[in-house]
C-alpha cells in the first residue's frame, strides 16, 4: 500500500510482524501525519537547478536531387547547389563543478557545432566542449559564464545496492525537466550498448528519449550515474533503463579538468574472455564468473605482475569481478599511475598480485605513410602497430605489424576492398615488418601482386594484376 496524499514519493512501507524470523526488521507503520506525507520534493528542490537541458545544433549538407545529373548540371550548374540545414538534438546534463562543468552523453552532443544548456530557472548559456569519448558515451562541457553554479556532488556508485531508491532527472521528449522515481534493479550489466563499455547500473525509474545525459540520484542527493540507455521495443520506457556509474564519471571529469585531449585507459597487457560454465567446470570454479586470461603481452604490466594465460581474475581491490567488462571498469576507475590488487584463481587456488596500471606504450614509432603510385595499396594510410595505436584503433594490444588506419575514398585501395584495421602481412612474398618496408615494396612496378592481409584474426590472400 502507498501511504500519503503526496503520491509522487511512492514509498512503500511494510508492516512489521513480530515473528522470530523477522526479529531484526525495523520497518513500522506510519506513526504520525508527517510520516504519512513523506515526499521527494525537498530532494528535487536541492538538485533540480544542477540538472540542465542540453541543446546541440549541427550543420548538415543536403545533397541536391539533381547533383550528378549531367543534364541538370549542364543547364543549371551552380544555380542548384547543395543546401545546408541545421539539425537539432535534445538531451540532458548534470552540473558537477561550480565553475560550470557539465557532464552529458557523447551521443547528445556528437558532431554539434553549437551547444547550449538551459537551467531549471530558465537561464540559458552557451557551452564549450572540453572532452568526449564515444566508447564510454561521456562528454564534459564548460558553461561559458562566470559561476558559481549549483552542483550535484558525485557520489560513490560502489556503495549502491540493488533495491536502493533513486530519482532519474532529465528532459524527456523535450517537455521540460521531469523527475521519475524507482529503485536500482541490477548492477554490473553489460552488453547493453554498441560501445566497448559494459558496466551499467540498471533502474526501473522511467527513462525516455531526451533523458540521455541526465542524472540518476540517490536519497542523499548525490549523483550515482548518468542515464544513457533504455531497453525498449517501441522507443518509450519499459522500466529497464541504464546509467553509467558515477565512479567512472568521476575519473572522466578529472581527466577533463587535467586538460587531456582524450580519455586514456590503463594498459594491462593481457586479453580476457568471459568464463563460461564449461570453462568454470574445467578449471574447478564454483561459479561461471570472472575474466579468463587468454593472452599476455611480453614485457607488459600483466606479465610483470605474474599474470599468465589460464588464470581467472576474480576480484580487483577485493571487489568481485563478474566478467571482462567489469574488470575493465574496475581497472579504469583505479586509474593510470596507480596499483590494483588483483585476485586470480589458478588450479583452484586464489592468490593476489599487484598490477601497475600504465598508459599503453608506443614500442616503435607509428611512422604513418600515405601509399601512392600504381599499386593495390595506393590511397591507404598505414602505420606501425604498437599497443598504444592498437588501443586507439580498438584492436588487441598484442598485435604487431603494419596496419591500415585510413582509406581514401575512391582510391585503388578502396576499390580492392581494403579496410581500416587490416594488417598487411606480406606482398609478393616479402614479409611486411614496417610501413617503410611496405612503401618500398609497392614502389616496384610489378605486373602481378600477391597480397596477404590479416582481418579480425583471419588471413585473406588476394591476387591482382
Amino acid at each position: 500500500m502507498i501511504f500519503g496524499h503526496r503520491a509522487a514519493a511512492a514509498i512503500v512501507l511494510a508492516i512489521a510482524i513480530s515473528t522470530p524470523a523477522m526479529a531484526q526488521d525495523t520497518r513500522t507503520v506510519p506513526q504520525s501525519r508527517a510520516e504519512m506525507q513523506l515526499s521527494f520534493a525537498p530532494l528535487v528542490k536541492q538538485t533540480a537547478n544542477a540538472v540542465v537541458n542540453v541543446y546541440a545544433e549541427r550543420a548538415v549538407e543536403r545533397r541536391s536531387i539533381f547533383a550528378g545529373d549531367p543534364f541538370f548540371e549542364e543547364f543549371f550548374g551552380q544555380r542548384m547547389p547543395n543546401r545546408t540545414e541545421k539539425q537539432s538534438s535534445l538531451g540532458s546534463g548534470v552540473i558537477v563543478g561550480r565553475n560550470g562543468l557539465v557532464v552529458t552523453n557523447n551521443h547528445v552532443i556528437d558532431g554539434a557545432d553549437d551547444i547550449k544548456v538551459a537551467l531549471a530557472d530558465g537561464r540559458e548559456f552557451p557551452c564549450k566542449l572540453i572532452l568526449k569519448d564515444d566508447r564510454l558515451d561521456l562528454a564534459v562541457m564548460k558553461i561559458q559564464s562566470d559561476g558559481p553554479f549549483d552542483i550535484i556532488p558525485i557520489g560513490d556508485s560502489d556503495a549502491v545496492e540493488v533495491g536502493d531508491l533513486v530519482l532519474a532527472m532529465g528532459n524527456p521528449f523535450g517537455v521540460g525537466q521531469t523527475v521519475t522515481s524507482g529503485i536500482v534493479s541490477a548492477l554490473a550489466r553489460n552488453q547493453i550498448s554498441n560501445g566497448d563499455f559494459g558496466f551499467f547500473i540498471q533502474t526501473d525509474a522511467a527513462i525516455n528519449p531526451g533523458n540521455s545525459g541526465g542524472g540518476l540520484i540517490d536519497m542523499k542527493g548525490e549523483l550515482i550515474g548518468i542515464n544513457t540507455a533504455i531497453f525498449s521495443r517501441g522507443g518509450g520506457s519499459n522500466g529497464v533503463g541504464f546509467a553509467i556509474p558515477a565512479n567512472l564519471v568521476k575519473v572522466f571529469v578529472a581527466s577533463a579538468e587535467g586538460g587531456n585531449g582524450s580519455f586514456i585507459r590503463p594498459f594491462v597487457g593481457a586479453t580476457f574472455e568471459p568464463v563460461t560454465s564449461d570453462v568454470a567446470e574445467a578449471l574447478g570454479l564454483e561459479r561461471a564468473r570472472g575474466a579468463l586470461v587468454t593472452a599476455v603481452v611480453a614485457g607488459g604490466p600483466a606479465e610483470s605482475a605474474g599474470m599468465r594465460p589460464g588464470q581467472v581474475v576474480t576480484a580487483v581491490n577485493d571487489i568481485p569481478v563478474e566478467h571482462p567488462d567489469a574488470l575493465g571498469y574496475r581497472l579504469t576507475t583505479v586509474g593510470i599511475g596507480h596499483e590494483a590488487r588483483v585476485t586470480v584463481s589458478e588450479n583452484g587456488d586464489l592468490r593476489e598480485i599487484t598490477l601497475r596500471l600504465e598508459r599503453a606504450p608506443e614500442t616503435q614509432p607509428r611512422d604513418e605513410r600515405l601509399i601512392e603510385g600504381r599499386n593495390p595499396f595506393a590511397g591507404a594510410v598505414v602505420a606501425n602497430l604498437s599497443p598504444r595505436l592498437a588501443e586507439e584503433l580498438r584492436m588487441p594490444t598484442s598485435l604487431q605489424g603494419v596496419v591500415v588506419t585510413e582509406i581514401n575514398r575512391g582510391s585503388p585501395a578502396a576499390r580492392i576492398g581494403l579496410e581500416p584495421k587490416d594488417i598487411v602481412r606480406s606482398v609478393n612474398g616479402t614479409a611486411i615488418e614496417s610501413s617503410k618496408t611496405l612503401e618500398s615494396v609497392v614502389a616496384e612496378d610489378a605486373s602481378f601482386w600477391r597480397v596477404e592481409i590479416e582481418r579480425n584474426g583471419q588471413i585473406i590472400r588476394q591476387f591482382f594484376r
